[in-house]
């Protein structure tokens, strides 16, 4: 015995199969210090149109996001309406958590000044 579903799902579930699959990109959390808000790293690479070498480029894009999330996280960001003057895309999940620094912060400060904190 199934239950039945709500039509309005099913409406939402074909409205978005009809309008495509958004854009995501993939790159490092560079800067976690706003509210709801990350920014995103994203580097790519392409050949040269006429000398034939590698480029690299990379570009930041602030990204809307709910959940705590750490600095050096992969993540994953996908194109969404206009949510502020800087923000277009909201945070998915996280690839790749970032290397662990292994030290405190605390303790660096507490080596910079003398460790009179």
């Amino acid at each position: 015995m199934t239950q039945p579903q709500d039509p309005a799902l099913n409406e939402g579930a074909e409205a978005a199969a009809e309008r495509g699959t958004r854009r995501t990109l993939t790159g490092v959390v560079v800067s976690t210090k706003m509210a709801k808000t990350i920014t995103v790293q994203v580097e790519r690479t392409f050949k040269h149109t006429k000398y034939g070498k590698y480029v690299r480029r990379r570009k930041r894009y602030h990204a809307h996001v709910e959940t705590p999330v750490n600095l050096g996280d992969e993540v994953e960001i996908v194109a969404s309406r206009p949510l502020s003057a800087s923000k277009r895309w909201r945070f998915v999940r996280v690839v790749k958590a970032g290397a662990d620094r292994g030290v405190e912060v605390s303790a660096i400060d507490a080596d910079k000044n003398g460790g009179n904190s």
